[in-house]
């Protein structure tokens, strides 16, 4: 499939995958801003959830996405977030 695609667009695959980690943490940070923003639930728990998703896609340690997800806190992660785009 490779094969099929212009230079161009491989350079985009392949800085796109170069960069994983901030996008990760971009979308981090704007999961923080919805969950403040979430008016149900439902809403947050849904939230929540790609949250964990993404803690584990940026491999952080288990204890740690475990502690987020025990205390479902935004400040916490919020401040989490903030050490690790350092």
């Amino acid at each position: 499939m490779a094969k099929n695609l212009s230079g161009y667009q491989q350079k985009v695959i392949k800085d796109y995958y170069k960069n994983i980690d901030k996008i990760a943490l971009a979308k981090l940070g704007e999961l923080v801003g919805s969950i403040y923003l979430a008016e149900t639930q439902k809403k947050k728990d849904i939230l929540w959830g790609q949250v964990e998703a993404s803690l584990k896609q940026l491999k952080i340690q288990p204890a740690i996405i475990e502690n987020i997800m025990k205390k479902r806190d935004a400040v916490i992660l919020a401040k989490n977030l903030n050490d690790w785009a350092k």
